[in-house]
């Protein structure tokens, strides 16, 4: 969990008027001149300290000398200092990054409210890494703070939370807040060409659309619950198996696609009907109650259909599996995967914090994916709830749903409820 407080000015921007005229311009101020401190580096906090936080602190290392890591957040203490002996002591660029790593004593936040803490100290960049469940609250945290932040993909796991988090989206436009996503297709050159080639019409009208997220499970717990662990911390240390902290491999996984096809078509869907559920997954805690498969039609304003399909089915069996992660786009004239027409770049991981401090700094354009990619994440949680329920859900439906997942208090210790795997006829879309 990261971000900070106020210092209006570092965040600001100028309005400079241009001539004698009321015609004005807005452009962010760079932080080193606010500051008046000529090239002092930007400061990050890390929020979420497991795999994906500690990978997205080193790529932004990798991508620009102009941050280093101050601060950090989580839940659990153990993963906080493995996180940081991970970067700076096992990484191969270990000697490189610990330079920049500047996490004292008083800067290791832990436990429920860490984020609060983080958000509140000196940081200019907020880095989300959590369990998805939490995004939309720390998101809005960070934005309230007036922070720029890493947003890890997706972006909630329920209607009412992400509807929180499309609140906050268009607060961080306002406030002119740079907001760069984990959605990295969208910070990798040969995706951002190719689409910009689709848009301008190098294959025709779009007629046909596709996604496929068709790869291997996630099961982090596979010898079981410490007996130690209460039901909320067994659950977070387990989060990909429960629906209402990963949303579902549809939301947490196969976005990356969804988002893809999203940006190609540049609308949201008029309708999706999905179907799903679990083959092999065992109905054990250590596989909670999400699906491993599930299949998705959408149907966009214009008439155009995407096919979506996603699955994870273990490799270990003595039989190999089919697997397929990627996008295809059928035009009236052609057909591309969209990134065939685009020129290779740097690892799109790393590019996505290169962009993220060039809008910052304004050394590049002004970026802000928030509200794009929170319409990606709505899609997903779309076709999870028409596969758990076995309905055709619209739109309107389901951005005027009631469904509400996250949790109304917290404690290591709390009793949760072990929910039942989602049964068409059923479950229930409120």
């Amino acid at each position: 969990m990261d971000s900070k407080l106020n210092d209006i000015s570092r965040r600001s921007f100028l309005q400079r008027s241009s001539g004698v005229a009321a015609a004005t311009a807005f452009t962010i101020v760079k932080p080193e001149l606010v500051r008046g401190a000529g090239q002092e580096k930007l400061k990050a906090g890390l929020i979420g300290c497991g795999g994906r936080g500690t990978e997205a602190v080193m790529n932004m290392m990798d991508g620009t000398e102009n941050v280093e890591l101050v601060a950090m957040a989580d839940i659990f203490e153990d993963r906080l200092e493995g996180s940081i002996r991970n970067i700076t002591e096992k990484s191969p660029k270990a000697a490189k990054y610990k330079e920049r790593v500047k996490v004292d004593g008083e800067h290791r936040f832990v436990g429920f409210d860490a984020y609060t803490k983080l958000i509140g100290s000196d940081v200019d960049i907020v880095m989300l890494a959590t369990p998805p469940g939490y995004r939309p609250m720390h998101f809005e945290a960070a934005v309230n703070a007036k922070k720029h932040v890493f947003c890890e993909k997706p972006f909630g796991t329920d209607p009412v939370n992400v509807r929180r988090f499309m609140d906050a989206a268009k607060k961080s436009e306002e406030l002119k807040l740079t907001v760069v996503s984990g959605a990295q297709r969208r910070s990798q050159k040969e995706y951002i060409e190719t689409i910009d080639k689709i848009k301008n019409g190098e294959i025709g009208d779009v007629v046909a659309t596709y996604g496929y997220w068709v790869g291997t499970p996630v099961v982090q717990q596979r010898d079981g619950r410490n007996p130690k662990w209460g039901d909320m911390e067994w659950q977070h240390r387990n989060w990909y198996s429960y629906v209402w902290i990963c949303g579902d491999q549809v939301v947490e996984q196969h976005l990356h696609n969804i988002d893809v096809i999203h940006w190609v078509m540049g609308q949201t869907p008029a309708k999706v009907w999905a179907q799903g559920g679990a083959i092999w997954r065992p109905r054990t805690d250590i596989y909670g109650n999400i699906y491993d498969h599930l299949s998705a039609e959408f149907t966009f304003p214009n008439g155009v259909k995407m096919s979506s399909y996603c699955r994870q089915y273990p490799t270990d069996r003595g039989v190999k599996m089919y697997q397929n992660v990627s996008e295809f786009v059928v035009g009236s004239k052609g057909k591309s995967n969209c990134h065939d027409m685009g020129a290779k770049g740097i690892n799109p991981y790393v590019a996505e914090h290169t962009k993220l401090i060039a809008s910052i700094r304004g050394d590049g354009p002004y970026v802000n994916e928030a509200m794009e990619v929170a319409n990606s994440t709505m899609m997903c949680i779309m076709a999870r709830e028409s596969a758990y329920s076995g309905q055709e859900i619209t739109w309107d439906q389901i951005m005027n749903s009631k469904l509400d997942l996250f949790p109304k208090a917290f404690g290591y210790d709390i009793k949760m409820d072990y929910p039942p795997l989602p049964i068409p006829g059923e479950y229930k879309f409120i």
